[in-house]
């Protein structure tokens, strides 16, 4: 849960920039890219210790 919140804030900042808003969008939207390449890059790591941790 508290890495979801990240997310939310750049996803609100980043739609709301999209939409018209005075905030610039590309650095938001550059955050988010971030934090996705990273859960990507983390999730295989991620499920192999979970699968591990079943078969025990």
């Amino acid at each position: 849960l508290p890495l979801t919140i990240p997310v939310l804030i750049f996803g609100v900042s980043a739609a709301s920039a999209a939409s018209g808003g005075a905030a610039p969008f590309l650095t938001p939207f550059l955050m988010l890219c971030a934090m996705s390449l990273l859960a990507l890059a983390g999730a295989p790591f991620a499920a192999a210790a979970a699968l591990r941790y079943a078969r025990e």
